[in-house]
């Protein structure tokens, strides 16, 4: 079936392959007549070299900005082809290809004072499968049903992503900046640390948990509101007071969401000869004003007359640490948080946590090794006045999800991971993930928050009164083929367990899902 589905796809979206090849193309091209950036040895470089000397593959210089005046012009276009294969069902189309462009445009201007900028997106998307919706419990098949369930037959939009303008030193606060209007935002990427292992981890393990723009969606979301930085050598305070825009699975993504967060940060670097660490605090406060059916546990009846809104608070914070151990180098994160106030009627409790190690060895390809575990808590009674099932709120799901059918709501994750670096220009990386319910009477949640103004944002399904997810496996490859073009491979399988029998008995005891993608990203 995944044969046909992309023989039909090629068929019909012929110029989209043309596009896109055409890029991959001109990227290859350009890579081997940089060849003084990327591929000549030393010895050519500098004829002082001895021949014999070996030679690290160097790094591509960076292009320089498009200027206009002393306004910069940039932006870049991803594109994506998507192949998924659901969990089997008769009920309708599980297996299918779809393609998708982003393009983005920004002009800005950096002052002594002040900077500005303003960028547009322009999302297109192309065969979406119109019958890979099935009737509930089953639902949607993917994430290229999402974007059919959310924009029907439209296949493109322009957007305004971000407008705003940024205040430097405040009141002669040197150190400070208010960043007002519209903006993307991901909590816990406040700081960037200039120690590699820490920068993964932080981009990888512990950016957009809670708050992000759901950037691997094709839409995307931004928001508007106030950003107040007060950043150090080696500390960090964010506070922003913002409120959502639609988008993500709806092509419609200008106007705002009746929902409203604060967020408090507080992030401090500790560093060494022989390690490095860092330590964050937070608090976020949620507020979801729309009049729409919300996600959880309880009857059908019991939501319907529940039409009160939801105020959340959030406490948590973060540490990570890289140290070197013997001729390589150790990491340790810690992550939690925890919860309080209203879901609509009822009053809310609820928590997460995650602990992870690994080891990075000084040897060729550079394997790193990490384990890690994950706990999210689970509602076990749907009948009494407390909700206590974990909410994500407004994340980028499928960092943590490689293969989004599943977040980390009512979730346990325990995980193996390798990273590989066969060459400066590639990364690979190979999870394996053992996934279960915290709760076998609360729901498997899929989704990564408030989008539209009609739908809640998170999708439950019935665990079935078990609690085996599976177990999934993957592989992932990055090529930096230029400086500013990068390729993406991504393939992931997932052998479900009783919870996606009960639902997908077709499938078996252990039914099957699969997700492939291939993407190119391009920067200016």
């Amino acid at each position: 079936m995944a044969t046909k589905s992309i023989n039909e796809f090629l068929s019909r979206e012929s110029f989209f392959i043309a596009i896109l090849f055409g890029f991959l193309s001109f990227s290859a091209i350009s890579a081997f007549a940089q060849q003084d950036d990327s591929g000549k040895s030393t010895a050519q470089q500098n004829p002082q070299t001895p021949a014999t000397a070996t030679a690290k593959p160097a790094t591509p210089i960076a292009p320089k900005p498009i200027k206009i005046g002393d306004v910069t012009f940039s932006g870049s276009v991803r594109l994506r082809l998507e192949n998924w294969d659901w969990f089997e069902t008769s009920a309708a189309d599980n297996d299918y290809t779809f393609g998708a462009l982003l393009l983005r445009l920004s002009l800005g201007q950096q002052k002594e004072k002040f900077d500005w900028q303003v960028e547009g997106a322009f999302p297109v998307l192309m065969n979406l499968p119109e019958s890979a919706i099935a009737p509930a419990p089953q639902g949607q098949l993917g994430l290229g049903a999402s974007y059919f369930a959310a924009s029907g037959r439209q296949d493109a939009s322009a957007i305004l992503k971000q407008a705003f303008v940024r205040f430097k030193g405040l009141g002669g606060d040197k150190p400070s900046s208010l960043r007002i209007g519209r903006f993307e935002f991901v909590d816990g990427a406040e700081t960037t640390p200039a120690d590699a292992t820490l920068a993964t981890l932080k981009r990888d393990h512990i950016a957009h948990r809670l708050i992000g723009t759901f950037a691997f969606s094709h839409i995307q979301r931004s928001f508007d509101g106030a950003h107040y930085v007060r950043n150090t050598r080696l500390s960090n305070f964010t506070f922003v007071a913002a409120r959502p825009t639609e988008g993500v699975f709806q092509l419609n993504g200008n106007k705002e969401l009746n929902i409203d967060f604060y967020y408090g940060a507080f992030t401090r670097l500790f560093s060494g000869k022989q390690s490095h660490q860092e330590a964050r605090f937070f608090a976020v406060h949620y507020h979801d004003g729309r009049a729409v059916l919300k996600t959880d546990n309880r009857t059908l009846a019991a939501r319907q007359v529940d039409s009160e809104d939801i105020r959340l608070t959030t406490l948590g914070g973060h540490y990570l640490n890289a140290s070197k151990l013997g001729s390589g180098t150790c990491d340790l994160l810690l992550w939690g948080v925890g919860q309080f106030g209203d879901w609509g009627n009822l009053s809310h409790r609820a928590g997460a946590i995650a602990a992870e190690g690994g080891y990075q060895f000084a040897a060729a390809w550079k394997p790193w090794v990490r384990v890690g575990y994950f706990r999210s808590t689970g509602d076990g009674n749907p009948t009494d006045n407390r909700h206590t099932t974990f909410f994500q709120m407004l994340p980028t799901p499928r960092i943590y999800a490689r293969i989004p059918f599943y977040n980390l709501m009512n979730n346990q994750d325990v995980f193996a991971q390798l990273r590989l670096k066969p060459h400066a220009r590639v990364a690979l990386r190979t999870d394996v993930r053992y996934l279960r319910l915290s709760n076998r009477r609360d729901l498997w949640y899929v989704g990564g928050g408030a989008f539209q103004k009609s739908t809640f944002g998170y999708v439950g399904r019935p665990s079935g009164g078990t609690k085996g997810m599976g177990t999934l496996f993957d592989f992932s490859m990055d090529v930096a083929l230029t400086a500013r073009s990068a390729l993406t491979f991504y393939v992931g399988g997932v052998r479900g367990g009783g919870v996606e029998s009960a639902i997908y008995p077709q499938g078996g005891n252990h039914p099957q899902a699969r997700f492939l993608y291939l993407e190119f990203l391009q920067r200016w």
